[in-house]
């Protein structure tokens, strides 16, 4: 397997150091608009950087993302960049015959009506709606193959083979008590794809009715996550499992919540009172005329890299699936999880806990890909692949996942 990894920030960082130590790919070329952060990337890995290349690509130029691909023989395209670059990834990917990863879907569009009730464009309908190509071409998209979306459909499909007979809802539900010293305020994930996730409408997936949407930060509830976390406030935001799960696995609701906190929720809404959240650029004098900017990248480069906080985190956080059904006709309800501690990640990978969370998933998947483990064609999420060969190698990383009966 040859690789073509798009995107060397903190996820795609943490992507190299974890795949360094596996031998199933014989070449990663790592490649980026900002040509310091692959080279970084790959220096860091030393002796162990063998197998890496360091490359400059433009996300958004899908010629020159074919080319890449092509030069280096590379088979499989990992997307490690934010969403807005995931059609033009995905369209290159297809146009060279590579296999296609990526850990978060197209972007949705409110409906422009009835924006909390109905959906508009939803997330990952543009690649949906490609599916048919993939599929006649023979060549797979493996979409939302992140920890979430990723793991935790993985962690819902396992639930459905294994766990129970019927699914009355599969929820996902994400917390952490994780604190970084020095900041007020210090998004540990990217806060651009926060924004997008948190302030678009919610969607929510029932049977006989399927997908609708609700406010943002809407139905809060306190769940109580394991490995000493505890309670954590969780409120519906928008996210890609809601529209995978149902696609594949037979559960009568679908619903993801997010444990973001007051304090959290407050910025957010801030920032969308005052129309720092607009991704349009709008026009601000500058010492050489006027310059045109996005509020939404301005609020990025004010806060701190989140790749860069591991020193000053401290803490854990928690992915997982909550499930609740019945098995051999009595009640059940389970909570399928993965803890990554802060201290733990930065001792042994140099990676704070959140991007790496988030990139150990796609390396496992590449590695089932690369064994055969894993095969399809089309557009595929992670529900639509057997669970157990996945958590068995999530464990062979060093990364165990539990299950704690509700």
């Amino acid at each position: 397997m040859r690789v073509l990894l798009v995107g060397a920030g903190g996820v795609g960082t943490a992507i190299t150091r974890i795949a360094a130590r596996r031998p199933f790919f014989d070449l990663m070329v790592v490649a980026d608009y900002d040509p310091a952060r692959a080279e970084a990337a790959v220096a860091a890995l030393g002796d162990a950087g063998d197998r890496f290349r360091a490359a400059r690509v433009d996300a958004g130029d899908e010629a020159a993302v074919a080319a890449l691909l092509a030069a280096h023989g590379c088979d499989v395209l990992l997307n490690a960049t934010d969403p807005r670059f995931v059609m033009p990834l995905f369209r290159a990917a297809h146009a060279a015959g590579a296999t296609y990863v990526d850990m978060a879907m197209s972007l949705s569009r409110p409906h422009p009506e009835r924006p909390y009730e109905e959906c508009g464009v939803k997330l990952g309908d543009e690649q949906f709606a490609l599916a048919a190509q993939w599929e006649r071409a023979g060549a797979l998209a493996l979409v939302g193959m992140g920890v979430e979306p990723g793991l935790s459909d993985v962690f819902a499909r396992y639930a459905a083979d294994e766990l129970f007979d019927t699914i009355e809802e599969v929820g996902v539900r994400d917390g952490a008590n994780l604190t970084v010293d020095g900041y007020d305020f210090a998004p540990s994930f990217s806060i651009w794809t926060t924004i997008e996730e948190c302030l678009n409408p919610p969607v929510v997936y029932e049977e006989g009715r399927g997908w609708f949407t609700t406010a943002p930060f809407s139905e809060p509830e306190v769940f109580d996550f394991p490995e000493g976390i505890g309670p954590v406030e969780c409120v519906n935001v928008e996210h890609e499992e809601v529209l995978l799960v149902p696609r594949w696995v037979g559960a009568r609701r679908v619903t993801f919540k997010y444990g973001l906190g007051g304090e959290f929720i407050e910025t957010l809404k801030t920032l969308h009172r005052l129309g720092l959240d607009r991704t349009a650029p709008v026009t601000v004098p500058g010492p050489d005329g006027p310059v045109r900017v996005s509020p939404r990248d301005v609020v990025a480069a004010c806060l701190p890299d989140p790749a860069t906080l591991g020193e000053r985190m401290h803490g854990k956080t928690c992915a997982g699936t909550w499930v609740r059904g019945t098995k051999d006709g009595a009640p059940r309800e389970v909570y399928l999880y993965h803890v990554v501690d802060n201290q733990w990640s930065m001792a042994e990978y140099g990676c704070q806990a959140v991007v790496w969370q988030t990139a150990v998933n796609p390396v496992v998947a590449l590695e089932l890909l690369a064994t055969g483990a894993w095969s399809g064609a089309g557009v595929l999420g992670p529900e639509a692949f057997p669970a157990r060969p996945f958590l068995d190698l999530l464990t062979a990383y060093d990364s165990p996942w539990g299950l704690r009966e509700q």
